[in-house]
């Protein structure tokens, strides 16, 4: 067990001073003091878990776990809708925690759960013990999924209102991340779960899992001290009351036929007489601005009369670009990924994937055969 106690004294300040580098963070928002708060339970879950390991047992169960998923996810809904404030309905989301503690409190004296050894151990806390471990599998299960699924829409959501790819926009971090977290704990139930019948593991899984804990808060901590408010890079639809439920309801703003022809061919007319593409971090907004068009008529014309999202409409401008400077003669000497960011492309990644979509070909086989 000795080896364990550095990485959590490591662990401890990490999250610490992490935590209350996030909190006080500028602009102060729910989403960081969200981050902030699960920072400090992994820093209070790494210091009872080394009370434990070097003093005195004073709890039951490891209640602080379950604050995990709630807060995790509850951060992810406010970085991806950023007029979304912590409310007194949230707490809701504690209850397990809140139960736990309780118990926890209750049978503090007794040997309810110690390590993973007496677990099936068949005297009276049995029942208590099982429900702990499917309520943890559940609650854990659960939140991940959640947080995953928001971040998915998130990123679908985007399409309709960026033309780049950025990770400061997407969060694919936190998706990796979260994903890695779930993993890890299935792994561990999985391992304790085996290690119980068959015993084969030379260390107590229990106890490695705030190894891992402690490298995670790492890791969020790093990302999240970096990651700033979206409301600050883009224009999100749902910041505007009302305007979320115009978008998803356009199908009845009664923009039809020729109007919707009209509009798009506005929209198309401008693309090609302004270039508005060249432009990296052109968004739905810059171009509503510049035509006058409602952000959602233009998502309703592209998506209903172009069978195009926003991102696509314009990335498909940009790839038309790169072709024509491939065959101009002034453009020859050039690298293949300088032509594609002189067209408006911010990601070599982003680039390689829609032209090899759009044309069947990657940029350099498709250059190749210009020669």
């Amino acid at each position: 067990m000795e080896f364990i106690e550095p990485i959590l004294y490591i662990g401890i300040s990490q999250t610490f001073f992490a935590g209350l580098l996030i909190a006080t963070k500028k602009p102060i928002s729910t989403a960081n003091r969200l981050m902030a708060a699960l920072l400090f339970m992994l820093f209070f879950d790494l210091i009872f878990a080394l009370v434990k390991i070097k003093f005195i047992i004073f709890y039951s169960f490891p209640f602080i776990a379950f604050t995990y998923g709630p807060l995790l996810f509850l951060y992810v809904r406010c970085m991806t809708h950023t007029r979304l404030k912590f409310n007194w309905l949230n707490l809701l989301h504690f209850i397990p925690f809140i139960v736990f503690f309780i118990i926890s409190v209750i049978f503090r004296s007794d040997k309810t759960f110690t390590d993973l050894a007496g677990y099936f151990v068949a005297d009276r806390y049995i029942s208590v013990r099982i429900v702990y471990s499917v309520s943890f599998f559940l609650s854990i299960s659960a939140y991940s999924i959640l947080a995953f699924v928001e971040i998915r829409n998130h990123q679908k959501h985007l399409k309709d209102l960026v033309s780049y790819t950025s990770a400061v926009i997407t969060l694919n971090w936190l998706k990796i991340i979260s994903i890695s977290f779930y993993v890890t704990y299935i792994i561990f139930f999985i391992l304790g779960g085996l290690n119980l019948i068959v015993n084969f593991l030379p260390f107590d899984p229990y106890y490695t899992i705030f190894i891992f804990v402690a490298l995670f808060s790492f890791i969020y901590s790093f990302y999240a001290v970096k990651q700033p408010v979206l409301v600050g890079i883009i224009a999100l639809d749902d910041d505007e009351p009302g305007q979320k439920d115009a978008e998803s309801s356009y199908r009845r703003s009664g923009l039809k036929g020729a109007g919707a022809e009209k509009l798009l061919s506005k929209l198309i007319d401008y693309m090609e007489t302004a270039k508005p593409y060249l432009d990296r971090d052109l968004s739905i907004q810059d171009l509503s601005v510049a035509t006058g068009i409602p952000r959602h008529h233009i998502t309703q014309v592209l998506n209903e009369n172009y069978n195009r999202n926003f991102f696509m409409f314009i990335n498909e401008y940009r790839v038309n670009e790169v072709i024509k400077r491939m065959k101009s003669p002034e453009y020859r000497n050039y690298t293949i990924l300088a032509v594609a960011y002189d067209s408006g492309f911010n990601s070599k990644s982003t680039f390689n994937s829609i032209f090899k979509t759009l044309t069947g070909l990657t940029p350099t086989q498709y250059r190749e055969k210009q020669v």
